[in-house]
């Protein structure tokens, strides 16, 4: 089952933005979930991840400002993006991994998960 992103957009700095990605095939998984972005010129990066029992863990650039959420009665993976910077401009996927959150100790460089969606762009203006 395809992982599906949507909710991007264009938006001033110090807006907000909620990204979802349709998950039906994973969100009552036990494994890890996370979004993702990857920003023109740059290497992907880890944004947040959720474990199989609601823990959360965030990239240190998005934490206060970022809340991942899984959705059950959605079943969808949600990532709501609050004072939003020029910085956070990027394509945002959706991913979820064979394992669980605990033992992806390189998430944030983007490694550990196993199954992507196409992603969803997020640009924000100055």
């Amino acid at each position: 089952v395809p992982l599906v992103e949507s909710g991007g957009g264009s938006v001033q700095a110090g807006g907000s933005l909620r990204l979802s990605c349709a998950a039906s095939g994973y969100i009552r998984s036990n494994n890890c979930m996370g979004w993702f972005r990857q920003a023109p010129g740059k290497e992907r990066e880890g944004v947040a991840i959720i474990d199989y029992n609601g823990y959360t863990t965030y990239a240190d650039s998005v934490k206060g400002r970022f809340t991942i959420s899984k959705d059950f009665a959605e079943n969808s993976l949600s990532l709501q993006m609050n004072s939003l910077k020029p910085d956070d401009t990027a394509m945002f996927f959706c991913a979820a991994s064979d394992s669980r959150c605990s033992v992806l100790h390189r998430w944030r460089e983007g490694y550990g998960m196993d199954y992507w969606g196409k992603g969803t762009l997020v640009t924000i203006s100055s």
